[in-house]
């Protein structure tokens, strides 16, 4: 949260920036038809409004300006959702109207002083403004903040905002802050018939032909079969690739799959605890990225008094540049304990 401080006619006002992460239907009801909710927001408020692009699960609302307008921002955001709330439960069973839930993005450096000394700050805001408040023990994903969860009726929660906003502006951020940003969603793909397709709603649609060609590719190569077992072990490989190689794909459109030039070498150091998990039980996986890949791919041994190995890589910079990407995918998968892919 930045401030900076201006002198206004009644005395001193700020002039500040907040943040908001919201989900994509969240966002949804905050853009409106056309624009025009988010428009009018704008006009009234007399506040920023910016929404982060990108086909995320999450979004982050920034809101600017002098305090007046960004607290009526506050308050069109918190009744347009307690509206959304009232039309839902129309079509539903239940008789309880849930809370308005927003959820504010911090810098971590300042959530001490947003909880207090014994957890005193955050107990008398629960208590002054009956908004239920919860900081994240957490940091968000490659960010130094952390999300601030405010949960109660509209007047509450902007009653509890404008609190936090006093908080933040008399204890500002200690160092650099790392701002969070939502990842990209991650399309849906399947194949059928040589052919690959992205999910949209309902609908299979075509997928672009690099993606094709990948496919009809990968299908061409024999899938490793790991010793002891019998039958090819297409399944786990056809998991890995989709997971790896449309990422790539959609990061590196123009790999140049269908190219040939000539052979080059790229070397590259790998902890010797984290070499295992791109090696694989009976070395599967070293065996599924070169397959995947079609570059040739060679670890050297273990020097002594080395913490390191060395892993050359061969192949036309398509080859090496997708090698790399499904070894950093094996190390990102290893290192934030998100398993086996």
């Amino acid at each position: 949260m930045e401030s900076t401080k201006v002198q206004s006619e009644g005395g001193l006002n700020v002039t500040l920036t907040i943040r908001l992460l919201m989900h994509g239907k969240e966002v949804g009801s905050i853009i409106g038809k056309k624009g025009e909710t988010v428009k009018k927001m704008r006009e009234e408020s007399g506040a920023r409004i910016n929404i982060s692009e990108g086909n995320c699960p999450e979004r982050i609302v920034t809101i600017t300006g002098p305090t007046d307008t960004i607290f009526k921002a506050f308050a069109m955001i918190a009744y347009k959702f307690e509206e959304d709330i009232i039309n839902s439960m129309s079509n539903s069973p239940a008789t309880s109207k849930p809370p308005v839930t927003l959820r504010l993005v911090v810098p971590a450096s300042q959530c001490g002083s947003l909880i207090g000394k014994g957890g005193s700050k955050i107990k008398e805001m629960r208590e002054s403004t009956g908004a239920q408040v919860q900081v994240a023990g957490d940091m968000l994903p490659n960010s130094t903040e952390r999300a601030v969860t405010i949960s109660g009726t509209p007047e509450a929660i902007i009653q509890c905002v404008k609190q936090i906003c006093v908080v933040m502006l008399e204890s500002p951020p200690k160092g650099a802050t790392i701002p969070y940003r939502p990842k990209p969603a991650s399309t849906p793909v399947i194949f059928s018939g040589g052919q690959a397709y992205t999910i949209q709603g309902q609908y299979a649609i075509p997928h672009p032909d690099q993606l094709t060609k990948l496919h009809q590719l990968a299908m061409q190569q024999t899938p490793f079969t790991p010793l002891g077992q019998t039958t090819p072990a297409f399944p786990g490989t056809i998991s890995f690739f989709f997971i790896s190689c449309v990422s790539f794909l959609l990061l590196f459109p123009n790999s140049g799959l269908d190219a040939s030039p000539p052979a080059s070498t790229h070397e590259l150091t790998i902890p010797n605890d984290l070499i295992g998990c791109i090696i694989g039980r009976q070395g599967t996986k070293i065996n599924e990225i070169r397959q995947m890949s079609g570059a040739q791919i060679k670890i050297a041994n273990a020097m002594e008094g080395s913490s390191e190995r060395q892993i050359t890589i061969t192949g036309t910079p398509a080859n090496i540049s997708l090698a790399q990407y499904l070894i950093n995918a094996r190390l990102t998968s290893e290192v934030t304990g998100m398993g086996t892919l």
